[in-house]
């Protein structure tokens, strides 16, 4: 009887999922139509739209990240202090003395070891995960301030190959090389999820670890694991970035951790870990980056945006606790 209604659960949880997927392109669907009505001449040209994808696929590396994460009933605020910090490290002179094999492997690296911090603390030290990946975001924010001075490091031109992708003339049949990337990362990420062992563990430990712990999951490795993954997308975006920008500099991923969580959570993943979608994160990070698109052509200031994707936010976590509270409810 119990697994009759735990399939039926799954069943139902899987429907709404579809149809708050399907919402989402329907908001992105309307936004296109403002886009169209508002500043035809701009917002409906090919280069606009190739900017758009261009500028979700960072954000979206780290947003596949951060849905593990958050399905683990967890949170990481440093992902934008480590994106910083990969491409500050990956462009010092010393580093790029190596090439672009040294480049890459320096930012992947310094990813993978902030997140093996935070996951450490957390996990092992047992420290919450806000409070881990806020100290990780001040120590990697800071420490990418002292190796760049404050200044921009520019990637030489013995590496300007790298740089190269970032131009028109190695886009793959009009795609830019780093759309290419992020639906390749977004596909691993969603077979991943869905189709491993590693995934079912995920949504049973962010939906309840003690009930995962005794069904003989080890949650502190496992814990450990999804913050590790989550660096690996920050040295990933880095990577990412560095080729759209040519440069590094401690400046680098501002916000980016408010983005990537707004990004989730309008996608449909639960706060509380335990259930969510990458496929909902990856058209969350399309509608925000949208959103931002229109209110740059339409002239309107950061700081309108900012209100905009907070106020989007708060929406959205009251809509998922007004669901939650129904599911609850005799």
């Amino acid at each position: 009887m119990n697994e009759v209604v735990v399939t039926r659960k799954r069943f139902a949880a899987g429907k709404i999922g579809e149809l708050r997927n399907l919402g989402l392109v329907a908001v992105l669907v309307a936004l296109a139509v403002v886009g169209a009505v508002t500043k035809p001449d701009q917002f409906l040209r090919v280069d606009n739209v190739v900017l758009i994808l261009t500028l979700s696929s960072i954000i979206g590396v780290i947003t596949v990240g951060m849905t593990f994460v958050i399905i683990g009933g967890g949170i990481d605020l440093s992902v934008g202090a480590v994106v910083a910090l990969s491409t500050v490290w990956a462009t010092t002179k010393a580093t790029q003395s190596y090439g672009i094999v040294g480049i890459v492997f320096c930012a992947l690296a310094v990813g993978v070891g902030a997140g093996l911090v935070s996951g450490l603390l957390i996990a092992y030290g047992r420290l919450v995960a806000f409070i881990g990946t806020l100290a990780m975001l001040a120590s990697a924010r800071g420490l990418a301030i002292q190796l760049s001075q404050g200044k921009t490091q520019t990637v030489t031109f013995k590496n300007q190959s790298l740089v190269d992708l970032g131009y028109k003339k190695s886009y793959i049949l009009g795609i830019p090389p780093l759309v290419i990337i992020f639906v390749v990362v977004a596909v691993i990420g969603w077979f991943l999820l869905n189709r491993t062992t590693f995934g079912r563990r995920t949504f049973a430990i962010g939906g309840n670890p003690e009930a995962a712990r005794l069904a003989g999951i080890d949650v502190r490795r496992h814990t450990l694991l999804l913050y590790v993954l989550s660096g690996l997308c920050c040295g990933i975006a880095s990577v990412m970035l560095i080729i759209l920008t040519s440069s590094g500099t401690s400046a680098n991923g501002n916000l980016y951790e408010l983005d990537a969580i707004a990004a989730v959570i309008i996608g449909g993943t639960l706060l509380s870990g335990g259930r969510g979608t990458l496929v909902g994160s990856v058209l969350g990070v399309l509608v925000f980056t949208t959103i931002s698109d229109l209110f740059t052509l339409n002239n309107l200031s950061t700081a309108v945006q900012q209100i905009t994707k907070g106020l989007i936010i708060v929406v959205a976590v009251l809509i998922q606790r007004r669901a939650a509270a129904e599911r609850t409810s005799p």
